[in-house]
């Protein structure tokens, strides 16, 4: 089991998660951040003051996968995120020690299944 997260571009999240639904991966996390990488730092002026932006807005993006659907995950990711410019994002894997469904108590690959049972809504 891995743990992969990605750090993207947030006009890239519609397309990164088509592509990660097509390749079988529906549970995943969406996280606003900021940060730093290899861009230029940007100067703004707001009311006659200059304002250096150091950091860009982005998305993290987080899913427990097992081993199955580690390369799946990951050629998903960089096909839908990629434009090709500096600031296009970056993938980390990290092993996953464990994992545990909360509702049922499975546990690791249990546990990262998907849930198929039909849910019924009250009319």
């Amino acid at each position: 089991m891995k743990l992969i997260t990605a750090i993207i571009r947030p006009e890239r999240v519609q397309q990164v998660k088509e592509a990660l639904f097509q390749a079988g991966i529906s549970g995943l996390t969406l996280s606003r951040v900021s940060g730093h990488g290899g861009e230029q730092e940007i100067v703004e002026h707001y009311r006659g003051t200059r304002i250096m932006v150091e950091f860009r807005e982005k998305v993290e993006v987080r899913m427990a996968v097992s081993e199955p659907f580690v390369e799946a995950a990951i050629a998903a990711i960089c096909a839908s995120a990629r434009t090709g410019e500096v600031g296009d994002g970056k993938i980390f894997v990290q092993p996953l020690e464990r994992v545990v469904r909360i509702r049922t108590g499975e546990a690791d690959n249990a546990a990262l299944t998907p849930v198929t049972e039909t849910r019924l809504v009250p009319v």
